[in-house]
């Protein structure tokens, strides 16, 4: 064994395996699991959030907001340098608000973004306005979730998107060295970057997609970290000298998407919804599939959020005779066939778990695992159908984004629509007292559970496994990899 201590390269380089490929590098397009690897390493926003989730300056050194909270006047440091050697200015942060909000670009941050954002004007070369239509109290945890700053010089040089995503150039802490998209993506220290100096000069991500081959590859010494370890792997890993283990809560639903929102089709019908639940015994998927790493949902609002967690909601219990019940009410009383697709990047074990527990009252669900970036261009794209399991990562530390892109009827993933629940997500835009958020949370949560709009399995836990030697503290509660700050001890 070659752990504890000898680095699979040397001590200015990490190697970590990931059980999910990199596909493509524009972090402005791309919103998904895809881009929780490398976004935080490439490119910096306006404001972003410390290891607890709070929100605190990067590229802005300050935000005004007017009184009646549509125009946030930021001002932009003057030290921050691109990859490429360019200056940021105001004209890059525009840009990169219009970028988005652009429909040609097809960011999947667009929805965010495109019934607020009235305009963003450039008052000089260090002051940014951008003015909203209406009230959104959570806007700035957006803009630091979702708004990667790009060179408008650089990217108007290029022919297309796609160009931009195969050589992206952004103003954060690491720049691209290479990627070959299924195999690896190599990253380089940006020495000229303006904020603190990573440890590590260089990092590099192998894709070994079965979770053995990427523990294997850490016991050997190819790699130095890997990440999504198998939770029948943690123990033993556990008890292996020269590793350590880390459980990070991901504040991310692993659920069944249910495109409810076609006519004359099973989903349609709430009944069949709430069946599909009724008819799963999560505990029992947590405690021998999950080998316990996990948590029972009891609505779609991730525990881990500061608001919206009811402590009165517990999980849909295990109720199979009901499930029957309710398909032969629905008019199924022999169920019905249906498609299950799911990602490679899920354990393959839950999936057909799921699917078992459906068999046993009658609905015929033929799985289909599909590989990472095949699935993601489906699913970002309404065509994941009939229902896929997926998980949506806490990505803004406010649920309002789970719950627009999953439940609006404008979400990006939303194949979900009911009147009600849209009336409630538009009120929150503009109540920012915490209490009164948490009310209104709670009230979206029970009423998407009551309508079975979406089949909840588990809370995840991102699983790493590292050489001991290593010192690392991943962000909390969060889908995205903060590597800034990753070492040899």
């Amino acid at each position: 064994m070659a752990i504890s201590g000898k680095p699979a390269v040397d001590k200015d380089t990490i190697v970590i395996a990931i059980g999910r490929d990199i596909a493509m590098l524009d972090a402005q397009v791309d919103n998904t699991g895809n881009s929780d690897r490398y976004a935080w390493q490439m490119f910096d926003n306006l404001y972003t959030f410390d290891k607890q989730g709070k929100l605190i300056p990067q590229v802005a050194s300050d935000v005004k907001v007017s009184a009646d909270g549509l125009d946030y006047r930021f001002t932009i440091r003057q030290d921050v340098v691109f990859h490429n050697g360019a200056k940021l200015t105001a004209e890059d942060v525009k840009f990169s608000f219009e970028r988005i909000l652009d429909p040609a670009t097809k960011s999947t941050r667009r929805p965010y973004f495109a019934d607020l954002v009235d305009r963003v004007d450039v008052i000089d070369p260090a002051t940014v306005s951008v003015k909203l239509r209406e009230r959104d109290v959570v806007f700035l945890n957006k803009v630091a979730a979702f708004v990667a700053l790009v060179p408008k010089a650089y990217v108007e040089s290029l022919p297309s998107v796609e160009a931009f995503a195969r050589a992206p150039v952004g103003a954060g802490p690491y720049k691209l060295v290479s990627h070959k998209i299924g195999q690896s993506l190599e990253l380089e220290r940006h020495d000229a970057y303006y904020g603190a100096k990573p440890a590590i000069k260089h990092l590099v991500f192998r894709y070994i997609p079965d979770a053995s081959s990427r523990l294997n590859a850490l016991r050997t010494g190819e790699v130095d970290v890997a990440d999504m370890i198998a939770p029948s792997d943690v123990k033993q890993i556990k008890s292996t000298a020269g590793l350590s283990v880390v459980l990070v809560p991901a504040g991310s639903p692993l659920h069944v998407r249910l495109y409810s929102n076609v006519p004359n089709t099973p989903l349609a019908d709430k009944r069949v919804r709430l069946a599909l639940n009724y008819a799963i015994d999560v505990d029992a998927i947590i405690r021998h599939v999950q080998h316990g790493i996990g948590k029972p949902l009891t609505s779609f609002i991730s525990a881990y959020y500061p608001v919206g967690v009811d402590p009165d909601l517990k999980p849909y219990p295990y109720d199979p005779k009901l499930a029957r019940k309710l398909l032969a009410d629905a008019g199924y009383p022999r169920g019905f066939e249906t498609d299950l697709l799911s990602p490679n990047s899920y354990p393959k074990d839950v999936t057909d778990a799921v699917a078992g527990y459906w068999q046993a009252v009658g609905v015929r669900a033929k799985t289909r695992i599909l590989e990472y970036p095949a699935w993601n261009r489906l699913n970002n794209t309404h065509a994941s159908g009939p229902m896929t399991v997926m998980q949506y990562s806490n990505a803004i530390y406010d649920p309002i984004t789970a719950i627009f892109g999953t439940a609006a009827r404008k979400g990006t993933w939303s194949d979900y629509s009911n009147p009600e629940v849209d009336a409630l997500i538009d009120q929150t835009n503009s109540v920012e007292n915490p209490a009164e958020r948490d009310k209104l949370f709670r009230k979206i949560a029970r009423i998407m559970r009551d309508d079975g709009h979406a089949v909840l399995i588990s809370e995840l836990f991102s699983v790493f496994a590292m050489d001991s030697q290593i010192e690392w503290v991943p962000q909390q509660g969060y889908a995205f990899y903060d590597l800034r700050t990753i070492h040899w001890k």
